[in-house]
């Protein structure tokens, strides 16, 4: 059994709140000289998510985006606000979405599926530097 470790970091920025590392990601995957096993993403944080969604049509990560500011309104009369209105919505939106992620490895690449590409999605309306930290174990190459 082999492990392998990184942490990246990523910022979104005011346009993009949802940002492909996909690339990335396989670049760590590739370092690690892994050919089978398991990628594990921790995203270090709780008002920012990461997940697995379609990399094809834009139109999808605008619809989420908008169904997300519906059901979690930055407007609502939240108790929590030291860091702004917009902080508990985005702590929400992270317990929605949640911090972590596993993809197997198989031949050395993450087995996403075609469509499929990993994000991290900014919660705030300003951008922060994210980190994640990228665990690949499994047999080696």
């Amino acid at each position: 059994m082999k492990l392998y470790q990184e942490t990246i970091e990523v910022q979104a920025d005011a346009t993009r709140r949802i940002v492909d590392i996909t690339s990335s990601i396989q670049d760590i995957v590739a370092r690690s000289e892994i050919s089978t096993g398991i990628c594990n993403l921790f995203l270090q944080h709780t008002s920012a998510s990461i997940c697995i969604q379609e990399n094809s049509d834009p139109t999808v990560l605008r619809d989420l985006e908008r169904w997300m500011k519906c059901y979690v309104p930055e407007d609502f009369d939240w108790e929590h606000d030291l860091e702004g209105r917009d902080d508990m919505p985005a702590h929400l939106r992270s317990m929605l979405c949640g911090v972590s992620l596993q993809i197997p490895i198989v031949a050395g690449r993450l087995a996403l599926g075609t469509w499929q590409a990993v994000y991290i999605w900014e919660h705030r309306a300003r951008p922060l530097r994210r980190s994640i930290v990228v665990t690949a174990f499994g047999e080696g190459k």
